[in-house]
Formats: C-alpha cells, structure tokens, sequence
C-alpha cells in the first residue's frame, strides 16, 4: 500500500553530496573573497538542482540536502541563546573501513540559559518551499540531546545550571519554540536526527558518558523524556520523525551495536510518527528490537549504505524487509538510505551519481514491494 502521508514507502534521510562549485564558493567564502549574498546564490543553485534530482528519482519528500551548512548539528546549536563556541576543538575517534578517522568539531559550551530569539534555518526552509514543485519538503534538525551528549556537565556553566532539570526543561521549550516557528512557515514533515539514542546500544559510547559525569543507565531516557517535552504541544497534522545512526562522518562511523539496550524505551516511549533506524551492515545488530515498536508508529528502514558507493542487490533488500516484517508489520515498513550522504561538508566516498542511484534504488525497491 502506498502512503499519501510521511514518512513516505521510498524516503530519506536528508542530506546530500555538495557539488564542486558549491565546495569551491564555500572555500572561497572562507578566504574572504566571496559576499555572503555572492555565496547564497551558488546555494541557490545547488539547491535547486538537489530538489529537481530528488524528484526526478520519484521521492515523495525533499530536503534542501543541508547545502547551506557545515555540520548537520553544529549549525543549529551554535544559535540556540545560551550556546557559546569556543576556541577549543573537540577529538572524535571515528572508525571506517580504510582505518580510523579523526573528527575535530567545535566544541560547544553552555554560558547562558538556553532559548530561541527566532526560528532557525526559517530562511532556508522559505527557499525550499519555493523550489518544490510536487514532493513534500522536510526540515531536518538536531534532536534536543545533541546539545548535551558530547559536551557533558563539564561544559555547562554551573552558575547558570546548578541543576540540570533547569538545562531540560529551557531546552524541551527551546525546540517547542522551533516547532512552532516551523508550522507557522508550512512545515508539515520535520525531522530529528540524533546519533545519541544508538550510540548507547555500544558499550564503550556507555563509558564516555560516565567519564563525562553522566548516568549511562538511565541518560537515554531523560534524552526521550525531553524530547516528549518538546513535542507535547505540537500542531496537529505536522508529522514527526527521529532519525538515528551510530555517526556518520567522511564514510566513517563512532560506535556499533544493536537497538536491544534502549529498543524498549525508545521505541515504547518516544513519542514521534516514525524511526528512521540505520540498518546498512552487521553493526546495527538484528530487527528483534523491532517488536517493542507500537502499532501506530512507522518504521524506515535504512538498508541502503550510504558509505559505500556499491549498490545494493534489490532482492537482498526484499530478503531483509521479509525479515523485520516477523516483528512489525510490514504495512507499518518504509525503505531509505542509512543515514544522509554528508553529514558534514566533507561528505562520504561517493560519486553524486552513486548517491543518485542509491536513491532510485530505494524508489524502485519500495514501489515493487508496497505497489
């Protein structure tokens, strides 16, 4: 059965490969050399290619594949009130299949409480709208725990935070805010992407969050929790997906694991419309966790890598949505991408053009299988 609302039988994640003029305007704007109307518009024109090709491969949602920005999260938390960088860089041990990789990011400090002075990205999802002409767009952004998981009590001043229900409860009204702004512009289809949730399946990511002084055991749920919080009160008709993955940076990843540990809570207790859940290769572990998911929640199954440039054989992705509909419905399963193909700037080893074939191919698979 095809599906009229999201998230949609063939989906995805969000992000997308930037194209070489892109790179090279966003390289010279750093140097200096290009305005910030002068680097606007080459966004503008790699945007609008981006949403010609999403619906030319017969996706029903299009993003404005994060062209705009450095980082899928950093962007957004850096203009959240109370959010400071600082000069430091945070060290992130990612692995891939060539060997280890270093990620450097900004690092985040929490100097004052948290808020939102306006909708963020409003801009960016205004000029998506106006490029559409038949799919649905989607805004994506960072769930409300990436402000916390990789910065930790220790970069969260205490004169402001004595007590960190204070930091949960301004940040679930922070993102209500943006809900809202969103709704107000159109939005109808939004996005929270957080590795945070899958990176607890690993024990060693459970390590890191005690070394930071956080609980191990019970994080996840206040993460949930506040998610809840945020999305209490939000206008009816907007649909509301997560979309989680175990890092996803230059085709490497952080952490490995299967959804068991947090699959009963998570799925039992986060309150959105549907799971983009990565599924691409062993480290995501089996589809049992599967069978906690509720009956009125979709799942997307992210079976199609996008590390790798390889395609996948369209009969073994019908052989592995066989296999998750033993545990939930499969009129309740939708195909996409792992996670997006370029997390950052830098993006993951593939051509555009295997990152166009990737996305046909979970169209093709999803009308032969749902019609």
């Amino acid at each position: 059965m095809t599906r009229k609302t999201p998230p949609f039988r063939a989906d995805h994640v969000g992000s997308l490969l930037r194209p070489p003029e892109l790179l090279d305007a966003r390289a010279r704007y750093d140097a200096g050399t290009l305005t910030d109307g002068e680097l606007r518009a080459v966004e503008d024109g790699a945007i609008a290619d981006a949403v010609r090709m999403q619906e030319q491969v017969g996706l029903q949602s299009v993003t404005d594949g994060e062209l705009r920005r450095g980082s899928w999260h950093m962007d957004f938390i850096r203009r959240l009130d109370g959010i400071a960088m600082g000069e430091d860089r945070l060290r992130v041990a990612f692995e891939s299949d060539a060997g280890p990789v270093e990620f450097t990011p900004a690092t985040p400090y929490v100097v004052g409480k948290v808020g939102l002075g306006e909708t963020i990205f409003a801009e960016d999802f205004r000029r998506l709208c106006s490029m559409v002409r038949r799919a649905t767009p989607k805004m994506t952004i960072p769930s409300p725990s990436m402000v916390h998981y990789g910065t930790g009590r220790g970069r969260i001043d205490r004169s402001v935070y004595p007590d960190l229900d204070e930091l949960w409860s301004d940040l679930a009204a922070a993102y209500a805010a943006e809900v809202r702004g969103l709704w107000q512009l159109g939005c109808r289809y939004l996005q929270f992407d957080d590795t945070t949730l899958a990176y607890f399946c690993d024990p060693r990511q459970r390590r890191f969050i005690a070394e930071l002084g956080g609980d191990p055991v019970r994080q996840h749920e206040i993460y949930i929790d506040t998610i809840n919080r945020a999305l209490a009160n939000r206008p009816p008709g907007m649909v509301v997906t997560s979309h989680m993955c175990r890092g996803n940076y230059r085709s490497a990843w952080r952490a490995a694991g299967g959804y068991e540990y947090v699959a009963e809570v998570l799925f039992g207790g986060l309150e959105v419309d549907g799971f983009f859940l990565e599924y691409d290769d062993p480290r995501s572990g089996g589809f049992e966790p599967l069978r906690y998911v509720p009956k009125d929640r979709m799942v997307v199954l992210g079976l199609v890598s996008t590390k790798r440039p390889g395609l996948e054989a369209k009969d073994e992705l019908k052989r592995r949505i066989d296999a998750a509909s033993r545990y939930v419905d499969v009129d309740q399963l939708c195909l996409s991408p792992q996670c997006g193909f370029s997390s950052t700037v830098e993006g993951n080893d593939l051509t555009i053009a295997e990152q166009m074939a990737k996305l046909a191919l979970v169209v093709e698979t999803a009308e032969e299988i749902w019609g």
